[in-house]
């Protein structure tokens, strides 16, 4: 049964995925010949057949390296197993997205192969000059890359490095989902491409899992499958709610499920939820029943053949959806409205003016950093609850801070200053604030690393999960040289001037990508900076130092005054920023854009004061009250240093965890 299972899996896959396109495309109408310049039926199915090559291949590539990187061990055969396969699945997707390239081409240009010169002048004008073959010719490089870096590596950090590489490529085929006519591009490509990213390791996760079998001893395959299980639960979390937002946006009402596009979002809705389904039996019985007993995997080969049956369903739907119309896009081609200036700058209309009411109530939800928080969310209430089922009480104060953190997260993201962000620098500054700073000490009040420290286990079999990546990533030589006083403090006020005096802030208020890669480097930067700034003892010591604790103030000093300058220097020296853009708004209520400006520059100043105020009084406390007592519960003074080796003895005795927040922050 385990043969015919790796065999009949990925084939079941294929075939279900080939027939469930063709039956989409007619239902949708993708196979129509009576197009505009249709350039023939081998483009017109060679072009989703292609395509749907291109997504299970990224998915094997994708979902395969992830679960190398998560669950597999380096020191047993299932890791260079996996990485192999994921090279191959690489190089399918190479040539899949080289082919499709072409066959796009095909498609815009409405015409045959020619073997002259102009139609490699157009070729090549479409590859270098149009979004949508630029878009196809990254995903062909990227893949490329990915190939040779499949071959290249097999330790840990490398293998991780080309999964992330490989999740670059999901990012070209997301912008070509935007949803034509409407006012929500930006929301369309964020669904669209969290949508890709839990498929891809869903699928792919499932296919290499599968395909690694034969060097999965009886014991191993149920840890395994067990990890697995886990990353699909989130994934099926995952793809569900873009799912939801990426169909709302493109369908619009309940009436037009009705509609071509209506029927194929249903039948794919069907299957995820069967999919879902599949993956709660999964999780209650066949896993338990491989571990429990590892000689019984019948019933566990076929519920994977079933659901990679599945998956094949909602794949070919998934690809014929990109090929039929959409009702909304239907809808907004009637409409002749002149655009706003706004709107030919964002592709949104211009907001209402704010009010008082309006900056509590205006939400526009970025769901990218909607799932970061919950996820965080999740996390951290599942070590809270571990912790207190065995007996340890996780301080209420943390808690209380890790809610802060995330609430403050939600409303830089997703609240009315995400919402006005783009129209106002008042309010992206104000965005940016929370993000670099308020959050990040948050974040160190609220002792992430030692909670994920004391609450979840390491693992024996040489793999590297939560706890391990933690560790790595904490302990990493290239983070604790930049979470050192100097080039934290000075990383910390440079962001400022090199956001706000470039055109970095054109870039994060112009294109949906720009800004969450904006909103990341700030946040990342405060993790780095802010609890080293928080925290008065020196690497390694025992207690709070004097000599430590001035370097800390005279940090704050420097941040505040980074801010307070640039603060200043907005309100008035360097003119209006970005003026063709903040300036260009056709913007009649409210502030004109130098008055807006100068409030934003109020901001800083204020965020500045209280900042090197906050440093101060944290490093005088903690030097009044001297370093914690050395116990079991207790961590070193390194700030970046976990809980203790004794968190055993913790356990034992139950004592409340009274661990300082000093300690961890990342």
């Amino acid at each position: 049964m385990n043969r015919i299972a790796r065999i009949a899996g990925p084939a079941v896959l294929l075939l279900v995925g080939f027939v469930s396109l063709l039956v989409a495309l007619v239902i949708g109408g993708g196979a129509d010949p009576a197009l505009i310049a249709d350039p023939g039926s081998a483009v017109r199915f060679g072009l989703p057949i292609a395509r749907m090559i291109v997504d299970l291949s990224a998915a094997a590539t994708i979902g395969g390296l992830a679960l190398t990187t998560i669950g597999l061990s380096r020191a047993e055969p299932e890791w260079n197993r996996a990485i192999d396969i994921a090279a191959g699945a690489a190089a399918l997707w190479t040539v899949s997205s080289a082919v499709t390239t072409f066959f796009t081409f095909l498609s815009v240009a409405g015409s045959g192969v020619r073997l002259d010169e102009q139609f490699g002048q157009s070729m090549g004008v479409f590859l270098t000059g149009t979004d949508l073959g630029l878009a196809w010719l990254v995903s062909v490089l990227v893949a490329a890359a990915v190939t040779v870096m499949c071959f290249a590596v097999r330790s840990r950090g490398m293998v991780a490095l080309t999964a992330g590489v490989s999740l670059i490529g999901l990012v070209p085929l997301a912008q070509q989902g935007h949803a034509a006519g409407t006012a929500s591009h930006d929301a369309a490509v964020t669904a669209l491409g969290l949508h890709l990213v839990g498929a891809a390791l869903w699928i792919g996760g499932l296919v290499v899992l599968v395909l690694i079998r034969p060097v999965l001893p009886g014991d191993r395959l149920g840890a395994v499958v067990g990890r697995y299980s886990s990353v699909a639960l989130g994934c099926f979390v995952l793809v569900a709610v873009s799912g939801v937002a990426s169909a709302q946006i493109r369908v619009g009402s309940f009436g037009n499920l009705l509609t071509p596009y209506g029927v194929l979002v249903l039948v794919k809705i069907a299957a995820i939820v069967a999919m879902g389904a599949i993956g709660v039996v999964q999780r209650q019985r066949t896993i338990r029943a491989l571990t429990q007993a590892p000689g019984r995997r019948r019933p566990f080969w076929t519920l994977v053949v079933v659901e990679l049956a599945v998956m094949g369903v909602a794949s070919g739907f998934a690809v014929a959806l990109g090929r039929t119309a959409t009702p909304i896009g239907q809808i907004a081609l009637s409409k002749t409205a002149d655009p706003t200036p706004a709107e030919i700058l964002t592709d949104d209309p211009l907001p209402h003016a704010p009010g008082a009411w309006g900056w509590l109530t205006a939400w526009n939800v970025d769901l990218f950093w909607v799932m970061v928080a919950v996820l965080l969310a999740a996390t951290y209430a599942a070590g809270v609850v571990r912790l207190r089922r065995g007996g340890v009480r996780w301080p209420v104060q943390r808690t209380t801070a890790a809610v802060l953190a995330i609430v403050s997260l939600v409303v830089a993201t997703s609240g009315a200053l995400h919402t006005y962000d783009r129209f106002l620098i008042s309010a992206n500054v104000g965005a940016h604030v929370v993000l670099g700073l308020v959050v990040p000490a948050l974040a160190w009040a609220s002792a992430p690393v030692q909670l994920i420290r004391a609450a979840v286990h390491p693992r024996a079999d040489d793999s590297t999960g939560v706890r391990e990546w933690t560790g790595v990533l904490v302990d990493n030589g290239v983070v604790r040289y930049l979470a050192q006083p100097f080039p934290a403090f000075v990383f910390l006020a440079a962001l400022w001037w090199a956001f706000f005096a470039t055109d970095a802030v054109r870039w994060s208020v112009s294109d949906p990508i720009g800004r969450t890669v904006i909103d990341a480097v700030f946040l990342l930067v405060g993790l780095l900076a802010l609890p080293t700034l928080l925290t008065p003892v020196a690497a390694g010591a025992r207690r709070p130092s004097v000599a430590a604790a001035l370097v800390r103030v005279v940090g704050g000093v420097v941040v505040a005054a980074g801010l307070v300058s640039l603060g200043i220097a907005m309100r008035g020296p360097l003119g209006l920023l970005q003026a063709s853009w903040f300036g260009a708004m056709g913007r009649e209520w409210g502030a004109d854009p130098l008055t807006n400006q100068a409030g934003g520059g109020l901001v800083l100043v204020v965020a500045g004061v209280l900042l090197a105020v906050t440093v101060v009084l944290v490093v005088l406390v903690r030097l009044r009250h001297g370093a914690a007592p050395a116990s079991a519960t207790s961590v070193g003074a390194d700030p970046l240093a976990g809980v203790s080796d004794e968190v055993g003895a913790t356990r034992a005795s139950r004592p409340a965890v009274r661990t300082e927040p000093e300690a961890d922050a990342r």
